[in-house]
């Protein structure tokens, strides 16, 4: 089991190097590939109303005229190690895991991610718990009343939720149980937990029933297709005739079974998540990391949406970790593969 998590650990980190490869790329390679110059990538960083002198100079302080291998050695660097930018009169000391300086804010980008992240962690967490309780339990209720009217409806409205975009069924939400119902009339408005729990919990009920709503219906359906498929295989039958009671034969054999593909698409929609619930943010009014990278993208601030884009790709890449090592822990045979 040791090395199996030492071997997934290794490709984890290998994988975070190639991610910021591709990242650095997309950002500083491709524009050039594009026929952008290095005074239009200059411009990213200063701004439209920049002048010549202050362009000039942002792209001579940042490097962009040195050869690729040398920038992307500057930026990976800048993330292990820390890196100083010259912000005109001083430098600042940008500390490691430095994922940039925003010339636009006059600050690191980290710390930004890091006043940010709660309200994201907050938002797709406790989405992620209900749409795995609610998605997984209709899935196998579906599954063992197979063609009741629970089923059917159970599947239409999953069908539903699988369809509607969130930003449809997050106004929608809004219109009937905050200005409709008055549950919320002040609004939904995001309250730290430290400041008041109950607070932070009761104005996250709303956008967590409409982000989970989307997910539960993807869960139940592959949970109901993945249940009534482990239900015909003969280990089944043999254990029903044992005589085991159906709740140790529905958990311990049938259920089992088919949580591979649901860690699978769990670790990946989590992790997107954690890089920032966008749509749902906006709809909401939420400040996380999807809000900022949006706000990000129309104010020019290129290094913040760097910042924003690595911080996705590593929680995508450690979930994915994660998910291998409950692999080994569900199912024995992959550890020994």
């Amino acid at each position: 089991m040791l090395s199996f998590i030492i071997r997934r650990l290794i490709g984890a980190v290998a994988m975070l190097v190639v991610t910021s490869m591709v990242t650095f790329g997309i950002f500083f390679v491709l524009p050039k590939l594009a026929g952008q110059t290095t005074d239009q990538i200059a411009v990213t960083y200063a701004g439209k109303a920049a002048t010549e002198e202050v362009v000039e100079d942002i792209k001579t302080r940042l490097g962009l005229d040195d050869p690729i291998a040398v920038q992307y050695a500057r930026f990976a660097k800048g993330i292990v190690a820390g890196q100083n930018f010259d912000n005109g009169p001083s430098e600042i000391w940008c500390p490691p895991p430095c994922l940039g300086y925003s010339f636009r804010t006059s600050q690191p980008v980290l710390p930004t991610l890091i006043d940010r992240a709660p309200v994201t962690l907050s938002l797709a967490l406790g989405a992620a718990v209900l749409w795995i309780v609610s998605g997984v339990g209709i899935g196998i209720l579906s599954a063992l009343r197979r063609g009741s009217l629970f089923d059917r409806a159970a599947m239409v409205t999953a069908l539903a939720g699988v369809s509607l975009p969130i930003y449809f069924t997050g106004l929608l939400s809004l219109a009937i149980f905050a200005y409709g119902l008055k549950l919320w009339p002040m609004g939904v408005k995001y309250v730290p937990f430290t400041e008041n729990p109950a607070d932070w919990a009761y104005n996250l009920i709303l956008p967590w029933m409409t982000l989970s709503f989307l997910y539960a219906a993807t869960y139940a359906r592959l949970t109901r297709s993945g249940m009534l498929e482990t239900m015909g295989e003969d280990y089944i039958r043999t254990a029903r005739a044992k005589g085991l009671p159906e709740r140790t034969v529905i958990g311990k054999h049938a259920l089992r079974a088919s949580l591979t593909p649901i860690l699978t698409i769990f670790g990946l929609d989590l992790g997107v998540l954690l890089g920032g619930a966008v749509l749902t943010e906006s709809t909401f009014g939420f400040p996380g990391l999807g809000a900022l990278s949006i706000q990000s993208i129309f104010t020019g601030d290129l290094p913040m949406v760097i910042g924003v884009v690595l911080v996705a790709t590593g929680f995508v890449v450690f979930l994915n970790f994660l998910v291998d090592v409950l692999y080994a822990v569900v199912d024995p045979r992959v550890r020994l593969s």
